[in-house]
């Protein structure tokens, strides 16, 4: 379980550029993998969960589920029962 960074300003990581303040990352997870991810408490995350169920920061999410992460400077994802995710790192 690890999320990649798929789409930055910069095209950090090999990731695809994109003209937009925001960052997108995806990730698979299933079983005891987990994945942490730092926030800048002055941005808003959101995750999408498109397939599965997923602990995010301690709340369960199932398949189309959606939270909008605030005033955080950590993301944690665990517990992952053939979970598809989507991050996106957003400005305020």
């Amino acid at each position: 379980g690890a999320l990649r960074l798929v789409a930055s300003p910069d095209g950090a990581q090999g990731s695809v550029t994109i003209h937009a303040d925001a960052a997108m990352y995806a990730g698979l997870f299933d079983g005891a993998e987990t994945a942490t991810l730092a926030l800048n408490p002055a941005r808003k995350s959101y995750v999408h969960l498109v397939r599965g169920e997923l602990d995010v920061n301690g709340s369960r999410l199932a398949t189309g589920d959606a939270a909008l992460i605030e005033n955080e400077s950590q993301l944690t994802l665990a517990h992952g029962k053939d979970a598809e995710v989507l991050v996106f790192d957003l400005s305020a």
